[in-house]
């Protein structure tokens, strides 16, 4: 899908006219059009940096995590290195380097998204759209990786490579991938559409192609085209910033959100308070019987994702025996007491997972 001309700009002389200071305006170029959550890397609820990575998970950047198979080991930080208009990027350095991968090997980043956020793509209709993915990445070698989207709801992948072209320089990517008429996206809060950009793999991930078009996904095609061998040596380092995902055949200028809305975006999948020293989070209530539900009033945001959220206190309570749900309307927590009494709940590091 090309840039659309819009036709019915005023000029200041009452003229009509398609540009706006030279500018062709885009259809697409809108609040909202991204839609990646915490692109610009500014939130990272969890910390700024975790050394001694070996295994996947969400680790410091919001939303963003890397994803690995015994392939080196790993420090992931939120940086300060980043490129003009940006203020922090993703960044990861391997430490302990694995310069020849087994075939089962694979070191990538990853940021997953809801089916109900994509419905606009029309993905599976006569009317899907096709997408552009764009991001700037820093790397302290030259080479290719590799980037795909995949379709969990449906099975179903596309992928491109990009091109480390200059050591230690800032380079902005571009890539648009075709529409798919084939595997609708469910309605729903689960994950339909996951980015996964592949920097080092075994040949399980590298023996097959790059699949340029759509295909039910195939594990020997996810990392076909790689030639980066991100975890060679150690001090190679991979920093990425400026992620957007928007519909239409071009990259639009990068859509910077507020701070606070991009922190409330991140919070529908995890929330943390966290107080040092003396300072804690507390609640308390009087219980008159065992094996029931106490409410305990915390500043817990509504609305996230799920309702079964997992819920980790630390330190706990004066109870024993005890769970913790997070209720979905927000600014509680249930907690189970296994005797009566005057029971208490405080915590100076207070966190409630609901990631996808």
């Amino acid at each position: 899908m090309s840039t659309i001309a819009v036709n019915a700009i005023t000029d200041a002389n009452g003229g009509s006219t398609t540009s706006i200071n030279g500018t062709t305006p885009n259809a697409y170029n809108t609040v909202g059009k991204n839609l990646i959550i915490n692109g610009a890397m500014q939130i990272a609820q969890r910390g700024t940096s975790e050394t001694g990575i070996t295994t996947s998970g969400y680790k410091t950047v919001d939303r963003f995590k890397p994803g690995m198979v015994t392939l080196g080991t790993w420090t992931s930080e939120q940086s300060t290195d980043a490129p003009d208009g940006f203020s922090n990027s993703f960044k990861h350095t391997c430490t302990t380097a694995d310069a020849s991968p087994a075939t089962g090997d694979i070191f990538q980043l990853w940021t997953g998204l809801e089916g109900q956020t994509l419905q606009q793509l029309a993905k599976g209709t006569t009317s899907a759209k096709s997408i552009t993915l764009s991001f700037w990445v820093k790397c302290n070698k030259t080479g290719t990786a590799q980037v795909n989207v995949r379709d969990y709801d449906n099975n179903r992948m596309i992928g491109n490579t990009f091109t480390i072209n200059t050591a230690d320089t800032w380079e902005k990517k571009s890539i648009t991938f075709d529409a798919d008429t084939t595997g609708t996206l469910d309605n729903d809060n689960t994950l339909a559409l996951g980015i996964e950009w592949n920097l080092d793999a075994g040949t399980t991930f590298t023996s097959g192609a790059v699949p340029t078009s759509w295909e039910t996904t195939s594990t020997a095609d996810r990392a076909a085209g790689v030639t980066l061998a991100l975890g060679d040596a150690t001090s190679n380092y991979f920093s990425m910033t400026g992620v957007q995902l928007e519909v239409g055949e071009s990259a639009t200028e990068f859509e910077h959100r507020p701070y606070t809305t991009e922190l409330s975006l991140c919070q529908r999948y995890y929330w943390r308070q966290y107080f040092s020293g003396a300072n804690v989070i507390y609640d308390r209530v009087y219980w008159n019987g065992a094996g029931n539900n106490a409410i305990f009033n915390f500043p817990a945001p509504a609305g996230m994702r799920i309702n079964a959220a997992t819920v980790t206190c630390s330190p706990t309570t004066n109870g024993t025996g005890v769970t913790f749900t997070y209720h979905p309307h927000g600014n509680i927590i249930v907690y189970r007491v296994s005797a009566s009494g005057d029971n208490y709940l405080y915590a100076q590091d207070l966190s409630i997972n609901a990631e996808l």
